[in-house]
């Protein structure tokens, strides 16, 4: 992710936050994202407590369809998603199709 990129993300990050935890509330699950951090390899979401594979899906295809983000195709650097719980972190490597 270009460091503009980057930046714009991360100002845009507390809108992400509530349009994430909205898609969760809809979704009846438990989870809820508290923030999200990102440099220019990671992302990282931080949830309320372990999510399931539903909330997994939901947090990623939300990233994923962000524009902010420049995900690099076909590149050893592909930003890593990482939502991360107290106790649990999952990883997810995707790329925008």
């Amino acid at each position: 992710m270009s460091s503009e990129n980057n930046l714009k993300f991360m100002k845009n990050s507390s809108l992400y936050v509530a349009n994430i935890n909205k898609l969760l509330r809809n979704a009846k699950s438990e989870v809820l994202v508290d923030f999200i951090w990102s440099d220019f390899l990671e992302i990282m979401v931080v949830t309320n407590k372990v999510a399931v594979q539903s909330d997994l899906q939901i947090i990623k295809q939300y990233i994923k369809n962000t524009d902010d983000i420049d995900f690099m195709y076909g590149s050893s650097l592909t930003p890593t998603i990482q939502v991360l719980s107290e106790n649990y972190r999952h990883s997810i490597i995707t790329q925008k199709s």
